[in-house]
């Protein structure tokens, strides 16, 4: 794990820190409004560049595993968020949606970290992306009008247009990149030379987002402190749903200790920055929506990590693997 992968969390909250100082200042937020989606769109390219592809049959060949999974991330994880959300943001649509777009979007990069951190399957983890992608690219908008379209008003043509634009288009552009890389027999400098730089590229690029984000929207984050406190209520209670029932289908199904810290670290995790790019142009007239996505992972890091540590702990016990792990 490099210096920018270990201090995450920092990054985004220094990113925050600095939003709100240049936010006092007159014309910065008009700018860093026009900024945010940049930074994020270059994000999200930095992601799906450094994202293996070529993982998909080993996926195939542990089948159980991976229909569980998305079981999980696809199927009770929405109806969870839609709980969580009845219980603790009722009187608060806005984070509802926000909370509902950051719980039904599965992470595509930084749970590797933690699943290696967690000694857990790696190269299981990988083969789980391009499903990860794919399904919360087409199913992101079902979700949205199935749950979200009392809450607050949106228009599914403006949905689609930007997953269109902050998915598939750095999507594709890696993907080019990918290719002529391919073509031009360069895989091994690509590996070696700038594969390394993508992680640092997407943090950096990342907490630029979160400080643009807060810079557009400052006086707001001023006029509204309990948004942390609000969203951080559901977001543990989430953690400590889905780690309990991680753990228990890891004894139900006999996964080996690896297989069990790659499936917590699965649905755990979630996929901030692409949530946040999408809400910041579906959801124009709702600031509170991309807030919550902003917020989000300062709640999820530390948990993640916490995670991490009380999986290594349980395998050196021997809980996570074989009739003695606990319920």
């Amino acid at each position: 794990m490099n210096v920018f992968e270990r201090f995450q969390t920092l990054f985004v909250m220094t990113g925050i820190g600095v939003g709100l100082a240049a936010a006092q200042f007159d014309g910065v937020p008009a700018l860093a409004d026009r900024l945010v989606l940049p930074f994020l769109l270059v994000t999200l390219f930095a992601t799906f560049a450094g994202m293996p592809l070529a993982n998909l049959r080993r996926a195939f060949r542990n089948r159980r595993f991976v229909a569980t999974t998305l079981v999980v991330n696809f199927g009770w994880n929405p109806l969870l968020a839609v709980g969580l959300g009845a219980v603790f943001l009722a009187d608060h649509p806005a984070l509802w949606v926000g909370l509902l777009m950051l719980l039904v979007t599965p992470c595509t990069d930084w749970y590797l970290v933690f699943t290696d951190l967690a000694n857990g399957d790696v190269p299981l983890a990988t083969s789980l992306l391009p499903y990860n992608l794919v399904l919360q690219l087409l199913l992101l908008p079902v979700y949205l009008a199935l749950f979200a379209d009392t809450l607050v008003q949106f228009r599914l043509q403006l949905l689609l247009e930007s997953i269109v634009l902050v998915l598939v288009v750095p999507l594709t552009l890696a993907v080019a990149v990918r290719r002529g890389v391919a073509a031009f027999d360069r895989q091994q400098w690509f590996a070696a030379t700038v594969r390394p730089r993508l992680g640092p590229v997407q943090i950096t690029f990342l907490a630029l987002a979160v400080a643009a984000m807060f810079a557009s929207q400052g006086g707001l984050v001023v006029e509204r402190p309990d948004v942390l406190v609000r969203l951080a209520l559901p977001v543990v209670a989430f953690y400590a749903v889905n780690f309990s029932l991680g753990l228990a289908i890891g004894r139900v199904l006999d996964f080996s200790h690896e297989e069990v810290a790659c499936f917590n670290c699965t649905v755990l995790s979630r996929n901030s920055p692409t949530a946040l790019a999408i809400a910041v142009v579906a959801f124009p007239n709702e600031p509170l929506i991309p807030l919550a996505l902003v917020v989000g992972p300062l709640v999820e890091l530390p948990l993640l990590s916490a995670v991490a540590g009380l999986l290594r702990r349980f395998e050196r016990r021997g809980w996570t693997v074989g009739e003695r792990a606990p319920l």
